[in-house]
């Protein structure tokens, strides 16, 4: 058995959850590298990322470079002489970093890679309907996830699971995987397959315009983006009702396929329910937040907003 000396790196509430497997396994995690703190909020308070306030409250060795390719970082991360990285929702690391421990540096990505390379796997692949994803734990080389393949597993996506939903799966079955990832490098039995040069479904970063609905788009498209962003950043549309236009996010919604001659985007209201027309049916919107606004029912909504007779969605 291999003495194992790790230093971890990671930033959002993804990685905590492998950080934390790691702890309870009893490995040695001799550093924890996350994000610097950054201003948020009203007040521009200093905000710690997830990853730093689970390593204070554990007492771990916390380093917080600005640039990873820093003098003095790199001899800091050469003192803690780890001999194995592990790497979850963090940034490009440069070849200095990633080379340095004997046993390499490993990340995990939250795809069947080489499918959904990027930085948000987990959106696209409810985005374009896949009724399968997973997560994988690689090493890393020059290029952004494209190392040889360690470890991988599957997870299915029913037809309503949403974001948050996935997420939360993909986090407690990926830090399982990364503990099985250390205990076979422990070993010295790890196995790897390359990947395959293609990849034929990418994740890119998210933007606000990829976050617009087009309500042209098919039914089944339209539900696909709405769950694939839900409940961050959220999918948005504009809401036209008499001379007013509001920029409304949408968040949980139902299909309903049935043929219909109402122009897409045309708002159909009545008392309980708000139903958007779209290509071979409706969208009932069930949750949803105008700009201003807090996030509520739709009910809700509608005991105090009028939608007009010839309001739409664009």
């Amino acid at each position: 058995m291999k003495d194992i000396r790790i230093v971890f790196m990671g930033t959002p509430e993804f990685a905590v959850a492998t950080l934390d497997a790691l702890v309870k396994a009893k490995f040695n995690v001799v550093g924890v590298i996350t994000a610097p703190d950054k201003p948020a909020g009203r007040g521009r308070k200093l905000n710690e990322s997830a990853v730093k306030k689970y390593a204070l409250k554990h007492q771990l060795n916390i380093l917080q470079p600005t640039n990873l390719k820093d003098e003095a970082f790199i001899t800091e991360l050469q003192s803690l002489n780890a001999n194995l990285q592990i790497v979850v929702a963090f940034r490009m690391l440069p070849k200095v970093v990633w080379q340095m421990p004997e046993f390499g540096t490993f990340n995990l990505h939250a795809s069947l890679l080489p499918n959904y390379r990027g930085a948000a796997p987990i959106n696209w692949a409810i985005i374009n309907g896949e009724t399968k994803t997973g997560v994988t734990t690689f090493f890393i080389d020059e290029k952004i996830d494209t190392g040889n393949i360690i470890l991988q597993e599957e997870v299915n996506i029913d037809e309503n699971t949403i974001l948050g939903e996935l997420h939360d799966k993909l986090m407690t079955i990926g830090s399982g995987l990364v503990v099985k990832t250390v205990q076979q490098i422990e070993k010295g039995a790890v196995k790897t397959i390359k990947q395959p040069e293609i990849e034929e479904k990418a994740a890119p970063k998210i933007f606000t315009e990829t976050c617009k609905i087009n309500w042209n788009n098919s039914l089944t498209n339209t539900y696909n983006l709405i769950r694939g962003l839900n409940p961050y950043p959220a999918a948005w549309t504009t809401l036209i009702n008499n001379e007013e236009k509001i920029k409304v996010k949408i968040f949980d919604v139902t299909p309903i396929f049935e043929t219909h001659t109402l122009e897409n985007g045309s708002v159909l209201a009545s008392k309980n329910e708000i139903k958007i027309a779209a290509p071979n049916g409706f969208l009932k919107i069930d949750s949803l937040q105008l700009a201003g606004k807090k996030k509520m029912d739709s009910r809700s909504l509608l005991n105090g907003y009028t939608f007009q007779t010839n309001s739409k969605m664009e």
